[in-house]
């Protein structure tokens, strides 16, 4: 591949599992695991690639959508696996990835950003009921992309920090209405609509008219909610709110869907 830029492809989004794939000329790099180690590879196999190539997973905190294959993939291809120190006590103490061997595991602080390769990665504090979640900017060539779900709120310093990025996955987790008239037990509810919850569809799309730039050409609608939310309303509304801040979609920028268990198609930044 080219030196300029990367790629990157969003395996899996959903409730029910995360998988971001990011490579550059010099590294290949998983962000969260949340699906069988045997679900994870099909899905690099849709976009050719293999798990035996990767070169860390990179963990934004310890809830099983996220976490659910990184134990096996580090064991079975000997892959490093960074996150911050208070997300390694927890999985350690509560056995959630199994054992790894100590050169694999790394801390990667909240906060700091990580030359890795040639790839610089900048992690950022999210409001989650996790330990310390944390999610990421991708940086390289003057492009960067960012992945931002899991938070029940967006600050104004969250906010700045991620700001005018080529591109976004950013959380519609649910519609409002439908959460409040589901099945859900009212605590759950609570949780979700909570500040360490989840963005909703219009959350998340008035946090993207907060943040992004003249730079800003896609936007990926993440984490949708399989009994909260339906795909064509969580696009319809992030589509909408945008054309009536008057950011030209469709033209300069783009609105995607993900898929809870279906690759994206390897795209260049």
């Amino acid at each position: 591949m080219s030196d300029k830029g990367f790629k990157y492809s969003i395996l899996a989004s959903g409730s029910t599992g995360n998988s971001f794939y990011l490579e550059t000329a010099q590294k290949r790099i998983l962000v969260d695991a949340g699906l069988t180690g045997k679900k994870i590879t099909s899905l690099l196999a849709e976009i050719d690639r293999k798990p035996e190539d990767l070169d860390a997973i990179l963990v934004t905190h310890e809830h099983s959508d996220h976490i659910k294959g990184v134990g096996v993939l580090a064991r079975k291809y000997n892959l490093d696996v960074y996150a911050n120190e208070n997300t390694w006590k927890i999985m350690d103490e509560r056995n959630m990835i199994g054992k790894l061997d100590v050169a694999q595991k790394h801390v990667f602080e909240r906060g700091k950003t990580l030359t890795f390769g040639d790839v610089d990665i900048e992690s950022f504090g999210v409001s989650h009921d996790a330990i310390d979640p944390q999610f990421y900017r991708f940086m390289k060539d003057d492009k960067s992309f960012v992945m931002l779900t899991d938070t029940g709120y967006v600050s104004d310093r969250m906010a700045g920090l991620i700001e005018n990025a080529d591109g976004y996955l950013i959380e519609s987790n649910h519609d409002i209405e439908i959460l409040r008239s589901g099945a859900y037990p009212w605590s759950l509810k609570q949780r979700i609509l909570s500040d360490k919850g989840h963005l909703s569809n219009e959350d998340g799309a008035q946090t993207m008219i907060r943040t992004i730039g003249n730079r800003t050409k896609k936007i990926y609608l993440g984490h949708l909610s399989k009994e909260n939310n339906i795909k064509e309303l969580a696009h319809m509304t992030m589509e909408n709110n945008l054309a009536k801040a008057d950011f030209g979609v469709g033209t300069e920028m783009k609105v995607f869907d993900t898929s809870p268990d279906q690759a994206l198609p390897l795209t260049n930044i």
